[in-house]
């Protein structure tokens, strides 16, 4: 039997990450002879961050028909529970532990479990670096996530933009890039096991919803364009809604359709310990982010009435239970993510799943998954009339759906498994 740990938010947690540390793990647990066990979280980040990241809204139980065990331990804020986390995965004596990498403030706790498990233990610890180079910067992300992922056995990256950056930040290491675990050869140089973000399974259609009716309720025209997903700022909502702007003003039979929840709105506006953290993270943030990089003046929803798009835009400003995802896809033509920097996305691996192609910037891992033209259409990084040239490309000229299943096939959760699990590293 191969035990296997994987480390990051369990189900319980809403957002992307945990979706793919669930999945990760379930796609271990199908390959016979594993036991898993999820080590999570049960606070990511430091309590004074003003927001809710528990899923209070999805009702299936994403672990049924597995005997996947999960461990709810790790609290940020409490150093003690941290010893905890290492002792049991010493505890486990697991194959490997795979460290979930996708936010340099974990780099504190997460850097001091992993330099207690190589120190102590002959478990093999992979980082899966969802980024090296963080979306938001601020002045010390260098510093916590050289901190953070320092100590590692091995690296999973989802795109050669982040194994480059992984080579930028540890300049005086050796990285031995490799598409699956067995071909590591190099004992002098750390293997970085280059593979993708996979298509989401847990999201599928649902044959038997009425499109027609649905797309009558959101008040959906012909051709509907998505929006989905945390709305931050880096995702560029206000690039898509300019852009659209440009294109509903040359036609009537378009819609954009925006559904997610706005990021830094989870918890009661109302109440005094809300107020307390918005004000202690805004001077946090006022020490260390990047002034381009600041949230406060990200309102991009005030632009649909600056350009008059109130009949022609949806919104569903709330989180989305994972039960229902799958209806914003089926209505819709293509997927925007006019992002300003880009990581390999899971609202893309989504869309995969719905045949949905993609309208992204030229930026980050995008132009390694859209084939122009074939699964989506690329445009330029910050270029307005360039993204509302492609909404309209993909109205003249369509993509073959058929295509971006292509484009996906070889994209799976087991596929990933396997590339990791194919063989022991030294």
């Amino acid at each position: 039997m191969r035990k296997i740990a994987v480390f990051g938010p369990g189900p319980a947690f809403k957002g992307g990450i945990a979706n793919y540390n669930t999945s990760l793990a379930k796609a271990f647990n199908r390959i016979p002879g594993t036991e898993l066990h999820i080590i999570s979280w049960t606070q990511q980040y430091p309590a004074i961050i003003p927001r809710d990241f528990k899923d209070r809204k999805s009702r299936a139980d994403q672990l049924d028909g597995t005997d996947i065990r999960v461990h709810y331990l790790t609290n940020y804020n409490n150093p003690f529970t941290w010893y905890k986390t290492y002792k049991l995965i010493k505890k486990l004596q697991p194959e490997f532990v795979i460290f979930q990498w996708s936010i340099s403030v974990q780099g504190i706790p997460l850097g001091w479990i992993a330099r207690k498990i190589m120190g102590n233990s002959s478990v093999k610890v992979i980082f899966d670096l969802h980024f090296v180079k963080q979306k938001e910067g601020s002045r010390i992300d260098r510093w916590l996530t050289k901190s953070g992922i320092g100590n590692a056995h091995c690296y999973v990256v989802h795109s050669l933009q982040t194994a480059s950056e992984l080579q930028d930040l540890f300049s005086d290491r050796r990285f031995e890039i490799v598409r699956h675990v067995s071909e590591i050869k190099n004992n002098s140089a750390t293997p970085c096991i280059h593979l993708f973000h996979p298509v989401y399974d847990m999201f599928k259609p649902d044959e038997s919803l009425d499109i027609g009716a649905l797309k009558k309720e959101l008040k959906l025209r012909k051709y509907v364009f998505l929006f989905f997903g945390f709305i931050r700022k880096y995702k560029g909502l206000h690039f898509a809604i300019e852009a659209f702007a440009k294109l509903a003003g040359n036609r009537d039979d378009v819609s954009l359709l925006i559904v997610g929840e706005a990021f830094w709105q989870t918890l009661d506006q109302r109440k005094l310990s809300t107020r307390i953290k918005k004000f202690l993270f805004r001077v946090a943030k006022l020490m260390v982010l990047n002034k381009e990089d600041d949230e406060n003046d990200n309102l991009p929803l005030e632009l649909i009435h600056k350009y008059g798009l109130e009949e022609k835009v949806t919104t569903v400003i709330e989180y989305i239970p994972n039960e229902d995802v799958h209806k914003y896809f089926q209505v819709s033509d293509a997927i925007l993510l006019f992002y300003s920097r880009a990581t390999p996305s899971g609202v893309e691996s989504v869309a995969g799943n719905f045949r949905l192609p993609v309208l992204a910037t030229r930026t980050g891992h995008f132009p390694e998954t859209i084939r122009d033209g074939f699964n989506g259409y690329l445009a330029e990084l910050n270029d307005i009339p360039s993204m509302a040239k492609v909404m309209e490309k993909i109205i003249e000229q369509p993509v073959k759906r058929e295509n971006v299943a292509i484009a996906s096939k070889e994209m799976s959760w087991d596929n990933y498994a396997a590339a990791i699990l194919g063989s022991t590293f030294s």
